[in-house]
């Protein structure tokens, strides 16, 4: 087995990271930040290692690594949703004891209270993670073939008021027939992965009043003694939906009253497969991070998108039912999952006290703001979003006001410690139902099997 620290930064070196690959792109920005305005000592060097893009894979890198006893990286960048199961294994250094006083209580008083949740001890609510980031999504969309079919989303003010699902995919279905040039009228992610368990499944069906646990108190538990509640309309209706956006009205289990907008690629679609058409001009509608304004500005090197900053939008995601119309407490109108990712510690590392700097530097306002501006990637405390300008962080201010709509209406995914095998039961299913492998109530019988199975087994 690898020595702690063996493999790591070393004693002297630089102190290492693993991030989206993006953050590699910035590293000079981002470390000059850390050391002007967080304060990180010039002896501190920082290194930022690329990560795989796809949260399962990233969790696996982990997990390899921790099991192994690898001092590399010193810190993990751990999305949000896979957090607890690490810290409920004592496999992070808790932060309690190491990050000073200030910046414990600038966390817990003026970060999102959700994020900072699923960076902590469920049983102790001691601190494990720094949330760097939360995200929830929006749609985005190209304004100018909106309002060359005859729309007006300015006059109907579609910056903050969501529209349908079922409004939705009528815009949806004119643009793409009027631009047949266009690939797809909509992209989103539905392949057989942790994106669609954990966000646009959970959301979409969250829009359309259903739950996984019932209503969203039992979001976090208690484990094995909460009710299942995935074998229902709303979940039903939610796959049948995704069914005639991917196949048309008259498909195999599909909703009789919704369009076809897309095509059956979606269901092998992650986040950059959906992106990477709309950013290059070949989609009318993308649901997706806040990470792809940038891209579709066309502020990230070598991206050029074929459109005008001018002609891109971004709005709330739809809805299926009226907020408070579900069938679940916490479920209906615009609903948004809430992702992000947190700093944790890597207990096999030699350089505890560096580590410990550099989340102390990543804890300010300015840091926060230089990698809003560089990446999208929103700031942890909302009073720095919501007072953000131009001047600095880029065009993405123009974008504050849906993004404060879609902060205010976000969904978590049940971060229990059974949720990574939860997770993996929830997207085959959904996938398969999407392919028509099965029909949506069989898809859910089954989940529902599943889910009983392993929630029985605590």
């Amino acid at each position: 087995m690898t020595t702690a620290g063996c493999g790591g930064g070393g004693s002297g070196g630089p102190i290492e990271i693993t991030m989206d690959g993006e953050w590699e792109g910035v590293q000079d920005t981002i470390v000059q930040s850390l050391r002007d305005d967080g304060g990180l000592s010039e002896d501190v060097e920082v290194e930022i290692l690329p990560g795989d893009f796809e949260t399962g894979a990233r969790r696996s890198e982990f997990t390899s690594a921790l099991d192994a006893g690898r001092g590399s990286p010193d810190i993990f960048m751990m999305d949000s949703g896979w957090t607890i199961p690490f810290i409920v294994r004592d496999q992070l250094v808790n932060l309690e004891g190491e990050l000073s006083s200030e910046t414990l209580d600038y966390v817990r008083n003026d970060y999102l209270e959700a994020a900072v949740q699923t960076a902590s001890d469920p049983e102790t609510g001691d601190l494990y993670g720094l949330p760097i980031f939360p995200g929830y999504p929006v749609m985005h969309y190209r304004k100018d073939l909106v309002e060359d079919a005859g729309y007006d989303p300015e006059g109907e003010n579609w910056a903050t008021e969501p529209l349908t699902w079922s409004e939705f995919a009528e815009v949806a279905a004119d643009v793409w027939e009027a631009n047949d040039d266009l690939d797809y009228g909509f992209t989103t992610q539905a392949d057989s992965y942790e994106g669609t368990s954990c966000c646009t499944f959970n959301e979409t069906m969250t829009s359309w009043g259903g739950a996984y646990f019932g209503d969203h108190e039992n979001l976090f538990g208690p484990v094995g003694d909460r009710p299942i509640t995935v074998n229902e309309q709303p979940l039903h209706d939610t796959i049948r939906m995704m069914r005639s956006f991917i196949a048309g009205p008259d498909a195999e289990y599909a909703h009789p009253d919704f369009p076809q907008i897309s095509t059956s690629d979606l269901v092998e679609f992650t986040e950059e497969d959906a992106r990477e058409p709309f950013t290059g001009g070949n989609a009318a509608f993308m649901r997706n991070w806040p990470y792809a304004i940038n891209y579709n500005l066309g502020e990230v090197e070598d991206v050029d998108p074929p459109f005008d900053p001018e002609d891109y939008a971004v709005m709330p995601l739809p809805y299926g039912v009226e907020e408070g119309e579900g069938s679940h407490a916490g479920t209906g109108g615009s609903s948004h999952a809430l992702g992000g990712w947190h700093l944790t510690i890597n207990p096999n590392s030699d350089r505890l006290e560096e580590s410990v700097q550099v989340l102390e530097a990543f804890a300010n306002e300015d840091v926060m703001l230089t990698v809003f501006g560089e990446l999208g990637n929103l700031p942890p405390d909302p009073s720095v979003t919501e007072q953000a300008t131009e001047e600095q962080v880029g065009p993405i201010a123009r974008f504050l006001d849906t993004l404060s709509v879609a902060g205010q209406n976000t969904v978590p995914r049940p971060v229990t410690t059974v949720w990574p095998d939860e997770s993996p039961r929830i997207f085959k299913q959904v996938n398969a139902a999407y392919r028509a492998e099965k029909s949506p109530e069989q898809a859910m019988a089954d989940l529902e099997s599943g889910l009983q199975e392993i929630e029985g087994s605590q």
